[in-house]
């Protein structure tokens, strides 16, 4: 699915239109004849991936336990369990990425990830590279190379293609 249109007609909604629409799309996702054409493809000790909302990436799991609405898995970065809603597994592989079009040219949250690599400038106008240990509402928290944590407000981010960066222990963080 091409999210990156459907992002680009939503930019005209009102803020009611949205969350109605989100209103509408969580009633669709809590049908219980939704819920339980995942459930029936999914066993315990499954190596799965879901949708990591908060990170707005993939994140590979183990499933321990499910539920009626919601499964248990196991996180395999930190080994943590978390209970998640049945949509947020993965189960046919789909891209989960947001494209940027051609016309959009400065970053957002739903174009970025945790873990992503990008550059800065700072306020002394020297380049600053790092990778995004968090996302938050207006900026994205980024471990330099150098250790320093900045927050950055994502219209002066982007994206580093090349190894710019040395390795950065890059922990997920909950802001």
């Amino acid at each position: 699915m091409d999210y990156s249109r459907i992002i680009d007609e939503l930019q005209s909604a009102s803020p009611f239109d949205l969350y109605r629409l989100r209103v509408a799309i969580d009633q669709q996702l809590d049908r219980p004849e939704r819920i339980e054409q995942i459930r029936a493809r999914l066993r315990p000790g499954m190596h799965i991936n879901y949708f990591d909302e908060a990170a707005n990436r993939l994140v590979p799991a183990t499933i321990i336990e499910l539920n009626r609405t919601r499964l248990v898995v196991e996180n395999h970065a930190d080994q943590k369990r978390w209970s998640i809603r049945f949509c947020a597994v993965n189960i046919d592989g789909a891209d989960p990425d947001v494209r940027r079009g051609p016309a959009q040219k400065k970053l957002d949250r739903s174009l970025l990830r945790v873990g992503d690599t990008v550059g800065f400038q700072d306020r002394n106008g020297r380049e600053r590279y790092g990778r995004i240990i968090g996302l938050n509402q207006k900026t994205a928290t980024i471990m330099t190379n150098t250790g320093e944590r900045w927050r950055v407000a994502y219209a002066y981010l982007f994206l580093v293609m090349d190894t710019v960066v040395e390795d950065v222990d890059v922990d997920v963080i909950d802001l």
